[in-house]
């Protein structure tokens, strides 16, 4: 068997990704869109503005019948009569004749745009004083005048950039809001997974139950039928366990209270042997105290919470019969059991209680050397009702006290004799009730304490 350890990969979120993938997927499609709406712009923009120039080509050829050069040559200026208003579309034309420029418009070049033009009209895009111009051509149907009209294109990229500069603010808003929106709704998507992964978070031992099936999604169905099928075998394994556990506990009574009566009928046939066959009584009294206890732990670890019907228990009356019954066994070891009780009832299950209180004073007197004393006190605080079982023995170490409710845990070194269940079945009747049981300190800053914090009433 391989020795090296794997270290665990770190989880990751399924709606982060989910997320990343749909805003990425969609950022790239609205690039792409965006990309393809541009260029469709720009070859409408162009064709339209090329429209334009044919058209201003050809009304100034239409317009223009007299070509004598008187006054032709005069500079126009652009913008006249529209001081202070800027040109949206700047346009230029020149008039051309026998490859001369007799008239254009105050931007336009001093010679053609176009020089050897063969058709009779068309376009061109020369480059002009290291810019690229898109120029319009008509020529007369002598083809010794023409008419060119020109645009430079970095004019048209121009609209361009303004049309980018007015949309990257509302594309953007709308990046943040499909994320926004695709958040939301993958949250909404994904919550009957978290409300699956709730109802497997919330099993126990106790509660093995299927997860239900129906109204789950056909993405996650085959995983929950797989949990169930685990849950069902584990279910399974268990009621198995605990069924041997009890039978063979059951089993086991009948011939050791049979052994028991034997032990004690031959001490008094053979007072010689009195030594020996005390020691073989302790031992099977203490093999009936487990049988007796794995007994009790086969009844409860079947139950779930809802089946126990707490009801008011008088304290003062249980905690001193509790007492009473111990005193004997205290006397007899220099050991002293006292009860103070502040609470007049509390709520839980008459039988249950009084077991697990019985174990914690049975756990107390077997381990607490000679002389010392132990103190049962049930106390009110913050309105919960607090029962404590505390000595002033030997104690355990902090690192101990987390094992006390394993089963057949035992602390090593004491030479005590036990089964290593009853805090387990303190335990188990604590999570029944819904009881918080905690370690600590003992009476004085010695020994042990164990703590019952009861729920408060109607929780």
């Amino acid at each position: 068997m391989a020795d090296t350890i794997m270290a665990e990969a770190p989880s990751w979120s399924l709606r982060r990704r989910l997320l990343a993938a749909i805003v990425s997927a969609s950022i790239v499609l609205w690039l792409a869109s965006l990309g393809i709406v541009t260029a469709i712009s720009w070859q409408e923009t162009n064709d339209v503005f090329d429209d334009a120039l044919e058209e201003a080509g050809t009304m100034i050829m239409a317009a223009t019948t007299d070509w004598d050069e008187r006054g032709l040559l005069a500079r126009l200026q652009p913008g006249r009569g529209n001081e202070g208003k800027a040109r949206k579309v700047d346009m230029h034309y020149q008039v051309v004749v026998d490859g001369r420029v007799l008239r254009r418009t105050g931007d336009a070049p001093e010679r053609p745009f176009v020089s050897g033009f063969d058709d009779d009209h068309g376009f061109a895009d020369p480059r002009i004083g290291g810019k690229r111009w898109r120029v319009f051509v008509v020529r007369d149907a002598a083809r010794r005048a023409e008419v060119q009209v020109g645009q430079r294109y970095d004019e048209r990229y121009d609209i361009l950039e303004e049309l980018a500069e007015s949309l990257w603010l509302p594309v953007l808003g709308m990046l943040v809001l499909l994320a926004l929106v695709c958040w939301l709704l993958t949250g909404r998507v994904l919550k009957p997974l978290r409300r699956t992964a709730a109802a497997i978070a919330a099993k126990t031992p106790d509660d093995l139950a299927l997860v239900p099936t129906s109204g789950q999604a056909r993405e996650i169905l085959p995983i929950v039928k797989a949990l169930n099928g685990v849950l069902g075998r584990l279910d399974g394994a268990l009621q198995a366990e605990r069924r041997f556990t009890a039978d063979a506990a059951h089993e086991l009574r009948t011939p050791l209270a049979g052994l028991h009566m034997h032990v004690q009928l031959l001490q008094r046939q053979h007072p010689e042997l009195v030594q020996p066959l005390r020691k073989l009584r302790q031992d099977t009294a203490r093999m009936t105290a487990l049988v007796d206890s794995l007994l009790t732990l086969a009844r409860l670890d079947p139950l779930a919470r809802e089946h126990v019907r707490p009801q008011p228990v008088a304290l003062m009356p249980l905690l001193e019969r509790l007492r009473a019954d111990h005193a004997q066994a205290a006397g007899e070891r220099g050991m002293q059991v006292t009860v103070r009780c502040d609470v007049d009832t509390v709520d839980a299950d008459p039988a249950l209680l009084e077991i697990a209180l019985r174990n914690l004073v049975d756990n107390a007197l077997r381990y607490c050397p000679d002389g010392c004393r132990i103190e049962v006190q049930a106390v009110r605080i913050d309105g919960r009702v607090r029962i404590a079982v505390r000595d002033d023995g030997a104690g355990v170490d902090a690192a101990t006290r987390q094992r006390l409710t394993e089963r057949f845990f035992r602390v090593l070194g004491q030479g005590k004799e036990g089964s290593g269940l009853g805090l387990s079945i303190v335990k188990r009747i604590a999570d029944l009730h819904g009881i918080v049981l905690a370690f600590g300190p003992g009476l004085d800053g010695r020994g042990l304490g164990v703590t019952l914090d009861f729920p408060v009433a109607g929780s």
